[in-house]
């Protein structure tokens, strides 16, 4: 099943159960996932990381703003969509990743960061944060 359908069912489960911020947020989804369709990107998981990290992005700037009442709504929604993704990585099998990415990409410096972040991202396929990778490519590239 697609994912797109799993969230559709979800919707309608939440919807009888009359869960309204779980409608809300699972709508916005389903919305973003059919536009995303339309427009020709057909990578589900793209659209669903992307809309976590605007959650978020948007619950920081709520924090910063002193509105904890909106940050936590934006951070349950985020969590929300985290339930579609796959699993994140663990640090040691993301740390093994980027050592392998480093070794075949043969970047040996910090000025090779690029060509290795590429190399690790592939490895990733979206499964951490890429903070997370940048942080561990830029202490092997140090040494």
């Amino acid at each position: 099943m697609a994912i797109i359908e799993e969230i559709q069912t979800d919707l309608k489960d939440a919807m009888r159960a009359g869960e309204k911020e779980r409608v809300g947020a699972l709508r916005l989804v389903v919305s973003e996932l059919q536009k995303a369709a339309k427009e020709g990107g057909d990578d589900e998981l793209a659209v669903l990381r992307r809309e976590r990290k605007r959650r978020l992005e948007a619950a920081g700037a709520y924090r910063d703003a002193g509105r904890d009442d909106l940050a936590s709504t934006e951070e349950s929604e985020a969590e929300l969509i985290a339930g579609y993704l796959p699993a994140e990585l663990t640090d040691a099998a993301l740390q093994a990743i980027v050592e392998q990415a480093v070794r075949e990409s043969g970047a040996s410096s910090p000025k090779d960061m690029g060509t290795a972040m590429k190399q690790a991202m592939a490895g990733v396929d979206g499964r951490a944060d890429g903070k997370r990778v940048s942080a561990l490519v830029r202490a092997a590239l140090q040494g």
